[in-house]
């Protein structure tokens, strides 16, 4: 099994996986006009950095389903999905020289109170462990 790098290899991307709650989600809908014009120039900045490599927005959460692999066969549920305290919203895919790099950034996305970023390394291709044929 690979091994993830150290800090000083690691490789560049990381993902700021953007989380919220029921209050934080309706407190960035009640002044949505305002949040999207901040996350534009949000994103602009990254990308005249050269950071920004992918972001998306997810759909309402009521609007998807769970597949839960708990039995023997698959179950389908219709969001939302009951207990849950954080949802995943979307994200940021960033190509950065670090971690912390990672985190600055991080730091400065347009966030409702209550949101969290979440910050993943997404591991290279070489790190996958192979199978042998």
């Amino acid at each position: 099994m690979a091994v993830p790098p150290d800090e000083e290899n690691a490789m560049p991307k990381y993902l700021l996986i953007m989380r919220g709650t029921d209050e934080s989600n309706a407190a960035m809908m009640a002044d949505i006009d305002e949040m999207m014009a901040t996350t534009r120039q949000f994103i602009e900045e990254m990308v005249k950095a050269g950071v920004l490599l992918a972001a998306e927005g997810l759909d309402d959460p009521g609007q998807g389903v769970v597949v839960d692999f708990s039995g023997e066969a698959p179950v389908v549920t219709d969001g939302p999905y009951g207990e849950t305290k954080e949802l995943f919203g979307g994200f940021f895919l960033l190509d950065v020289a670090s971690k912390q790099e990672a985190v600055e950034w991080a730091k400065r996305v347009p966030a409702a109170p209550g949101a969290k970023v979440e910050v993943r390394r997404v591991p290279g291709s070489d790190e996958v462990p192979q199978v042998e044929r």
